[in-house]
């Protein structure tokens, strides 16, 4: 594990600065599409959207790499979600096991075809997250524009739009469905 990302997430989240309680608001205008099932919540943080799917009757898997994080979700005492501390860099996710993936405010290029794997045919996955731009230059961790869109091509896309949530904080969403 990145002990170096894992103590800069837990340092945040004990700040408290990066915890929300609101869903991401394309989870809660999409996750009906996908069938009541396994859930998997990508860096998942303090559990917002895992929450937010354990109550709509999914049973989540939620992982981040911030064991901070993850105690503050298990003292949320949601029987439907099994949170677990990792790397997702080192993850392994199995494959044909969820109807739903959410991946939220977070890029790893490198996990993206485990993700494909991960969902069951017919299933969806929901990403959002952010696009390069004068604040954010890093391209390690940011999208070119239409990137997320060209990573899901062999998905059926659903919705898709980039736009700015902010004057300088463009953003990319994307809701799309496994095809069989």
């Amino acid at each position: 594990m990145d002990n170096k990302i894992k103590d800069k997430w837990n340092k945040k989240y004990l700040e408290s600065k990066h915890i929300q309680s609101e869903p991401s608001e394309i989870l809660k205008n999409y996750y009906l599409l996908a069938k009541r099932g396994k859930a998997l919540d990508v860096a998942c943080g303090t559990g917002r959207n895992a929450i937010f799917l354990a109550n709509k009757g999914f049973y989540v898997d939620a992982v981040d790499i911030s064991d901070v994080a993850i105690d503050i979700l298990k003292n949320n005492n949601e029987k439907n979600i099994n949170a677990i501390v990792a790397d997702l860099d080192n993850y392994n996710f199995e494959e044909n096991n969820y109807e739903l993936v959410v991946n939220i405010n977070f890029l790893n290029r490198e996990i993206i075809n485990s993700l494909k794997k991960a969902i069951k045919p017919n299933g969806i996955i929901i990403f959002e997250t952010f696009l390069i731009s004068e604040k954010r230059k890093n391209k390690q961790f940011y999208l070119e524009e239409n990137e997320l869109l060209r990573m899901f091509l062999d998905f059926r896309i659903i919705f898709y739009e980039e736009k700015y949530i902010s004057q300088d904080e463009p953003k990319a969403y994307l809701v799309a469905k496994k095809k069989c």
